[in-house]
């Protein structure tokens, strides 16, 4: 200022012109290097006593060419620069440093320092700053370090956090945890202390690394030397959500409020829009490296989830002293909302709750993402129907739902099997990211047998152009790879049918670049051995070799169990033999379920022999016999009618404490029936009843039929009544209610009576379909139903004589 009077003092007439550009130039926007510079220049050059130093204007050459993108100019520029007769300082190079710093050009930077030190500038502290805020903003994280390991040495540098806390921001950006271990030992080396900016980027460091234990050790250090502020509680919040310690989160919260309750918090915004904090930032001294170890959380008020016993409990809202203002009521709503998402990872439904009722208490507004978050802890444990509730509450307020609440109400209704709810879910979202609702509403058709529900679902991803991952073709194969009804064996038009979906779904496989998984494979395998297209069968197994490694058991031993499972189906005995073998010399480690297969192959062709060698290899692998072994080895005895040694294996089985399944008892009563073998028939449906195996479908016709067979008709309709109402209940007796209920449905005479018996069919509950027909069956037919099994005579005379069939078989 004071050589700008003398410069006017010495020409007071030119001075009002220089004034009036100036003024204007201001008015214009204020471009101090442009009118004034240029007026300046206008003045000097003709009074003849002043001219603009030339290394400002080689500056603002140099700063315009990087401005707008010229930098191969801005590079002749700077070396035209540096070999002028002026004499440069490093104030010289400070606004191209800055702009390199700005932009950011970390190799103008590089070229700029080496210029510097060919002219051996003396380097200040700003320019020292600024060379390395670029270098770290451009990712050169190497030589940041290294220009920063020199600093130390410089006189002139000082006031050096700035820089490490610069530096560390960059490395959380970038995930570069080694060369932040490297400044932490720099930092503490040169002793320059830590502020909470350092802090803040430590967290965001332990939660790259997913490290808690640092996290806790942070806090220790922090509250130790700083009276933490709300702006630093939010962090340590967010780094306690992110590594899901729930407890210590929702504890610093508690913290959080009691802090802006209590007292008035002193928050800004930065020219950038960034929250800071107005009080005065006064470095912590260096106390050695993090000690990374657990430590627990000390903070006050209580670590349980009780809200009443938290601080807020205790705090009348009067006390505030001062409504809160308008930046800390945000902080406060961001840490609610992290600590309702942390809620809904962990499932946490209980705390989801609280939070929201302290939210209305401190009357802060919960936002759409609260709600998203609450809806996610919610919907997990209490199912969808909670989920609506608080959409109704969301629509009662005007607040729009995100897409990420409705599609996790999608997928919750989707496992539910709620495909209309799961549907509308889906057409409301406004933007789809992701194809995981619609893999979860494809699931639910799979499961369902619904794949006319999945081509229309399919139509709508196509219309959104919405990508495809590997999952949703593992569904599409399992939805489509099978063409037959259940229960249907294959044939040359289904098996072309099936080629061809086959075909298709890979075409669009490979329009997205995307590989067969192994669940995939499988799928087309399956869906292959299911038509019984055994050629097919095979080239996909070679396929599957090439494609996973032998040795991932995870991947390989599945695909050929499989592969085994539909040779075995097929009865291509031989031919499962060859490909085990095949297995077992290429180093592919078999597994339970390999076993349990070819045990059932050698039922089939009968060799007892074969299949005890394949439980000695089973034993020597670490596998124990399960009911499905027992069943392959019963399968072999019963070829030759030897009930006497099945009745053993099956008691032995019990003896050794294997788990029997309906599947096995069906085995020995299938053969029974054909055999007209009533006295094994009854041993075994008693010996159900006591073990605690429920009859099916397949139980109840096989006894049927064998009573039949020998005229015995009314003993087959008792036998019938007796099993399906176990299969309904599972035990002796039903509810009185739950009688009442089923009665209306086996008794009715509307035709709607029918149809509620068969929707059970359509949940998957195909069991007490069929009990409920065969009891209405047996009321049709004038036998009255009997709802205590136990009362049966036939009942009990087969609980009468189990001890003596037992003895005289």
């Amino acid at each position: 200022m004071p050589k700008l009077l003398f410069i006017f003092t010495r020409s007071k007439v030119r001075a009002s012109s220089i004034v009036q550009t100036l003024l204007n130039d201001i008015r214009n926007g204020g471009k101090e290097i442009g009118g004034f510079s240029q007026a300046m220049r206008t003045f000097t050059t003709s009074s003849g006593h002043v001219e603009e130093p030339v290394s400002g204007l080689g500056q603002k050459q140099i700063v315009d060419a990087l401005v707008f993108g010229e930098r191969s100019r801005a590079v002749s520029l700077l070396y035209d620069f540096s070999l002028g007769n002026n004499k440069l300082s490093a104030n010289d190079f400070a606004s191209i440093l800055q702009t390199c710093a700005r932009l950011p050009d970390p190799l103008f930077v590089m070229e700029t320092w080496k210029i510097m030190e060919e002219k051996e500038i003396d380097i200040s502290a700003k320019c020292y700053f600024l060379a390395a805020r670029a270098l770290c903003k451009g990712g050169y994280l190497k030589e940041a370090l290294s220009l920063m390991s020199i600093m130390e040495e410089n006189p002139n540098s000082y006031s050096m956090l700035p820089v490490y806390n610069n530096f560390l921001v960059a490395c959380s950006e970038t995930h570069t945890v080694d060369y932040a271990n490297e400044c932490m030992g720099l930092m503490e080396h040169q002793m320059v202390g830590k502020n909470e900016i350092t802090y803040a980027q430590f967290l965001k460091l332990a939660v790259l690394q997913q490290n808690l234990s640092a996290v806790h050790e942070i806090w220790k250090e922090c509250s130790k030397y700083y009276s933490l502020s709300v702006i630093s509680l939010r962090k340590f919040i967010w780094s306690f959500t992110e590594l899901r310690d729930l407890q210590s989160a929702y504890t610093t919260l508690q913290h959080m409020v009691s802090l802006v309750v209590r007292e008035n918090s002193y928050i800004s915004r930065t020219a950038e829009g960034r929250f800071c904090d107005l009080r005065l930032d006064i470095p912590a001294p260096s106390t050695g490296n993090l000690s990374f170890i657990d430590a627990s959380l000390n903070t006050e008020g209580s670590t349980n989830f009780d809200l009443e016993r938290q601080s807020i409990g205790s705090i009348e809202i009067s006390t505030v002293k001062k409504p809160l203002s308008a930046s800390v009521t945000k902080l406060l709503r961001w840490s609610f909302n992290d600590v309702m998402h942390a809620c809904a990872k962990v499932q946490n439904c209980d705390l989801a709750e609280q939070l929201m009722l302290q939210m209305q208490t401190l009357g802060l507004q919960p936002s759409g993402s609260t709600y998203d978050g609450f809806i996610r802890a919610i919907v997990t444990t209490r199912g969808f129907s909670d989920g609506v509730e608080v959409l109704k509450v969301m629509q009662e307020k005007n607040i729009k739902p995100h897409d990420s609440t409705l599609a996790v109400l999608a997928v919750i209704c989707s496992r539910e099997l709620q495909l209309d709810r799961a549907e509308a879910f889906l057409d409301e979202m406004a933007e789809i990211r992701s194809p995981r609702p619609y893999n979860a509403f494809l699931e639910a058709c799979d499961v369902l047998d619904q794949p006319e529900r999945a081509v229309q679902i399919l139509a709508k991803m196509k219309k959104l152009n919405l990508q495809p991952n590997i999952r949703t073709y593992e569904l599409l194969f399992s939805l489509f790879g099978n063409v037959n009804s259940p229960y249907e064996e294959g044939n040359m038009l289904s098996q072309v049918d099936v080629a061809k979906r086959i075909n298709a779904i890979e075409m669009d496989m490979m329009k997205y670049g995307l590989q067969h998984s192994h669940l995939s494979l499988k799928n087309v395998l399956k869906a292959l051995g299911t038509e019984g297209m055994i050629k097919e069968l095979i080239q996909y197994l070679h396929a599957a070799e090439n494609r996973f490694s032998r040795y991932d058991t995870y991947m390989i031993t599945p695909v050929y169990n499989t592969v085994l499972h539909s040779l075995v189906e097929a009865k291509e005995s031989q031919m499962a033999t060859q490909i085990f073998k095949s297995m077992v010399s290429s180093g592919v480690p078999p597994d339970a379920a390999t076993y349990n297969i070819m045990i059932d192959c050698c039922s089939i062709i009968g060799c007892f022999r074969s299949a005890l060698t394949l439980i000695s290899m089973m034993l020597h692998n670490g596998f124990n016999p399960q009911a499905v072994t027992l069943t392959g080895l019963l399968k072999i005895s019963l070829r030759s009618e030897d009930f006497d040694g099945s009745l053993k294996l099956l008691n032995q089985g019990i003896s050794e404490g294997i788990q029997l399944d309906v599947l096995l008892y069906n085995t020995i009563l299938q053969v029974a029936s054909e055999k007209g073998r009533i006295d094994v028939i009854e041993l075994i449906v008693e010996q159900m009843h006591v073990h605690g195996v429920l009859p099916d479908p397949s139980t109840c016709s096989h006894v049927f039929a064998a009573y039949i067979d020998h005229g015995f008709y009314n003993t087959a309709m008792e036998a019938l009544q007796v099993l399906s109402v176990r299969m309904i209940a599972g035990c002796d007796n039903i509810a009185d209610d739950k009688q009442t209920e089923l009665e209306n449905l086996i008794l009715g005479e509307d035709l709607e009576d029918e149809s509620q018996i068969l929707e059970p069919f359509k949940d998957s509950k195909e069991y007490l379909t069929v009990a409920l027909l065969q009891l209405r069956w047996c009321a049709i037919l004038g036998y009255p139903v009997s709802w205590s099994p136990s009362e049966s005579q036939w009942a009990r005379r087969l609980s009468n004589n189990l001890a003596s069939m037992s003895g005289s078989l």
